[in-house]
């Protein structure tokens, strides 16, 4: 049996090594946790804000309002990308269904065959908007010149006739569309050219994105991209400036619903998904676009050649041309010419500077139709809300 008293030289002999280690790491604990709030509160009052906003529009779908609300462009143009759908009326590819808007794509072999986009056949699309009838209204397909009639039919709404704003907040909560080659975009063009035809008045791409897979090596539908198009000529475009992007690693943009939002005043843009810490472009107006886009002094007009003209010196300093009002477009484009689906990624069956190029895509329907869902509801840009408000 044991007698007398246990000894305990933990508690009489403390190490010092061992309580400077233990004051040690509170001690950095507690700076890091110190450290980290300062450093959320400071962003937080650094970040610009619009301020006050003024609702101007909200669109839920409960109906389709394509009377006052919703300009359903009619056009076959391509719309300056060189696009390979025609834009309907067609409740076909523009619907409301359950409180959510679909703008899906469609073949248009289901409506007229086949044979008859690919040659010998005459086509005018009806309720026809387009700004030159001669272009956009209406094609001949033709086997030996290599014309087909725009092999896919889609959609593309805007707000053209009813409401935009100047400064201020966009959100649109939509599930993308899959399939190679499809283009959905939210995004803004301004009421008038005040500064010149596009891109010298500007466009704001809210979203862009690919429905290819996420294996396409130039960013599927995994991905969007948010933009400013601008600058003095079509062939002169500093939007290589002025873009971002955000990647979804563990899901992609067409499995639920997201949020792409806009914030725009005179101090700021700032384009993200969901929340602005997943922003896509975040761009101060702190120096002149015409300076920002470091274009070359002079550049070659027709066989003249001139000094670089700058459209914005007139406008609002630094903001021009982002600085009167802009009116909201939703689409759905299929392919195109203008470099969106790069050359030699994802074999892509056409090449943008071919004559053929529209024939090219046609004649692989087989190849790229396959990817695309029978189900409308993965095949289309499902929109669930459109709110718009104005600083006030």
């Amino acid at each position: 049996m044991l007698t007398g008293e246990i000894e305990k030289p933990w508690v009489t002999g403390k190490d010092f090594y061992e309580r400077l280690s233990y004051y040690v790491t509170y001690s950095v604990a507690m700076l890091g946790i110190v450290g980290s709030v300062l450093r959320v509160y400071f962003s937080w009052v650094q970040t610009p804000r619009l301020g006050n906003l003024c609702l101007v529009m909200e669109d839920n779908f409960d109906t389709f309002d394509n009377q006052y609300t919703w300009f359903q462009e009619v056009d076959m143009s391509g719309f300056g990308n060189g696009e390979f759908e025609m834009t309907t009326n067609s409740p076909n590819n523009s619907f409301v269904e359950d409180g959510k808007l679909y703008l899906v794509p469609t073949l248009t072999s289901d409506v007229i065959g086949t044979n008859n986009v690919l040659n010998g056949f005459t086509y005018n699309i009806t309720g026809c908007t387009a700004i030159n009838s001669t272009t956009g209204c209406g094609a001949v397909s033709n086997e030996t010149a290599g014309v087909v009639i725009n092999p896919v039919m889609s959609a593309r709404i805007s707000t053209k006739h009813s409401h935009n704003i100047q400064y201020g907040r966009v959100e649109v909560v939509a599930k993308l569309p899959q399939g190679d080659w499809i283009w959905p975009s939210i995004w803004m063009l301004p009421v008038e050219e005040t500064y010149g035809a596009w891109p010298a008045s500007g466009e704001i791409d809210i979203m862009q994105a690919r429905g290819n897979a996420p294996s396409y090596p130039a960013q599927g539908v995994d991905y969007v991209r948010g933009s400013l198009q601008w600058g003095p000529f079509t062939w002169l475009n500093g939007v290589s400036r002025t873009f971002g992007w955000w990647t979804n690693r563990r899901q992609t943009f067409a499995e639920k619903f997201h949020t792409f939002a806009m914030e725009w005043s005179p101090e700021f843009i700032r384009l993200y998904v969901d929340s602005r810490l997943t922003y896509m472009l975040y761009l101060r107006f702190n120096e002149p676009f015409f300076k920002r886009g470091d274009f070359p002094p002079v550049v070659q007009n027709g066989t003249d050649f001139i000094s670089t003209p700058d459209p914005w010196k007139d406008g609002t300093p630094n903001v021009a041309p982002f600085d009167k009002p802009f009116y909201l477009i939703m689409n759905v484009a299929v392919g195109g010419t203008s470099g969106w689906f790069p050359d030699g990624a994802g074999n892509k069956p056409w090449l943008d500077h071919s004559l053929t190029a529209m024939q090219d895509f046609a004649l692989a329907q087989d190849e790229w139709y396959a990817t695309w869902p029978q189900n409308i509801a993965e095949r289309a840009m499902v929109v669930d809300s459109v709110k718009m408000w104005q600083r006030c």
